[in-house]
């Protein structure tokens, strides 16, 4: 439970926030183009609560239509409020789609974003012959029936820091190429396949297109080998289309022990946690 002692003015604060993605233009604020995105909504809960305007920071800005079961933002606090408060009090004022789990005091060198030493996402795929009514935009659905333990297996030349030109959106504005996939898992949850990858960053859409390139190889539409070679080639020509967004969520994301945020649980909901 999140404390209901008051918090001094100028309080750095850590929250973890949960949203379905469907309806928002990603995460980050597009002032200039006139679209719902989720950090304009939740600024919104989040500045009523403090009775004057607040920004904050993300731990990453996830595309149109991606999910996040456990975003990291912090933001310094203008007003004396309790955790209990920021969480109650924002959740009060934010659409359905949108949650606060916990709120925080964070020392003030915490950052969302470059205190992370690692991110985690999850892509869901519904495998089965007529696409699922009740699990629209929560999960991408593909017809072909996939193998799982193949693209587990063919999956694990991704672990380690290699370039990954060939998994880089072209609008990629990274300075660099090279990121360290330090896990990847491909299981199978009765209709349900589910990739499982943490690095310590992303280049743009390199999930979905390693997604992409996995269904490739577990339909059978491309041989064994072939995901390594595209590794190897550095040409994002060579790889698959860029999957559809329904399916990826923003598992996790790890931060050094010190600065003692809470676990996050098992989930989502439809994964049965």
């Amino acid at each position: 439970m999140c404390s209901p002692d008051p918090l001094p003015a100028g309080t750095r604060i850590a929250c973890r926030i949960e949203y379905d993605g469907s309806r928002y233009n990603g995460w980050q604020s597009q002032p200039q183009a006139h679209s719902t995105t989720v950090q304009d909504t939740l600024e919104l809960a989040l500045s009523r609560v403090a009775a004057q305007p607040l920004r904050v920071q993300c731990a990453g800005r996830t595309d149109s239509g991606v999910h996040g079961f456990a975003q990291t933002i912090h933001f310094d606090s203008p007003v004396e409020r309790s955790p209990k408060a920021w969480v109650l009090g924002t959740n009060a004022n934010l659409p359905s789609d949108i949650r606060v789990h916990w709120a925080q005091a964070v020392p003030k060198d915490f950052h969302a974003r470059f205190s992370a030493i690692s991110r985690r996402y999850c892509y869901i795929i519904a495998n089965t012959t007529i696409r699922p009514a009740h699990l629209n935009q929560q999960v991408t659905w593909y017809r072909h029936a996939l193998d799982a333990q193949l693209m587990h297996r063919e999956a694990q030349c991704l672990l380690g820091e290699q370039d990954f030109s060939a998994f880089r959106a072209a609008a990629c504005q990274s300075n660099s190429p090279y990121r360290n996939v330090q896990s990847l898992a491909v299981t199978r949850r009765g209709s349900l396949v589910v990739i499982d990858i943490q690095a310590n960053a992303f280049l743009h859409h390199m999930v979905r297109n390693i997604a992409g390139s996995l269904m490739l190889l577990g339909s059978g539409r491309q041989a064994v080998g072939w995901l390594a070679k595209v590794l190897a080639g550095r040409d994002r020509k060579l790889a698959a289309d860029t999957a559809a967004a329904d399916g990826l969520y923003l598992m996790e994301v790890l931060y050094p022990e010190r600065f003692t945020l809470p676990a996050v649980p098992e989930g989502p909901l439809i994964l049965g946690g």
